[in-house]
């Protein structure tokens, strides 16, 4: 039998796939990852905010729209890198999900946390100081807050680790 011929040898199943090395779960790493994150969310977040408050919205259309709009922000800035590898539209859409949905959901949750608990920051007008202030704050506390989420992530291959894989 064939079986018999491999007795006293080590079998290995080798999966390619999670043989591949990624970043390693440094704070660096972990805060680069972030800062990409934030990218996508700040962009969604300014422009929706800025949008909201410019059509007069009230405040819960205003902040759907910003998480909405950091969301897909977010997540093309991941797809521009990872379709620029080459790799399929259908996986790289699955990978940036994978990758950015917590991350994004975190950032999101704290972000918009901090606003809205900020005394006058949702009544506050896009010529008014407490508006931007406010803004960069609680994206700054986000970043704080959702760097320790990322490096948890990468160093267990998940997460920005996922994408890593794509861009060499």
């Amino acid at each position: 039998m064939q079986h018999d011929a491999h007795t006293g040898h080590a079998h290995h199943d080798h999966d390619h796939d999670h043989t591949v090395a990624h970043a390693p779960a440094t704070w660096a790493t972990a805060a680069r990852a972030t800062l990409h994150c934030l990218t996508g969310c700040a962009i969604g977040e300014v422009l929706g905010m800025v949008i909201g408050t410019a059509l007069g919205w009230g405040n819960v259309p205003t902040m759907v729209l910003a998480i909405t709009l950091a969301f897909f922000f977010g997540y093309a800035l991941t797809l521009r890198g990872i379709l620029g590898a080459g790799v399929a539209v259908r996986t790289a859409l699955r990978v940036a999900l994978a990758a950015d949905t917590l991350s994004i959901a975190v950032m999101e949750l704290i972000d918009n946390t901090v606003i809205a608990l900020w005394p006058g920051a949702m009544e506050a007008h896009l010529d008014d100081l407490l508006f931007w202030g406010a803004l960069a704050i609680s994206l700054a506390v986000a970043f704080v807050v959702t760097t320790p989420v990322n490096r948890w992530m990468i160093g267990r291959g998940k997460g920005h680790a996922v994408v890593h894989r794509y861009h060499h």
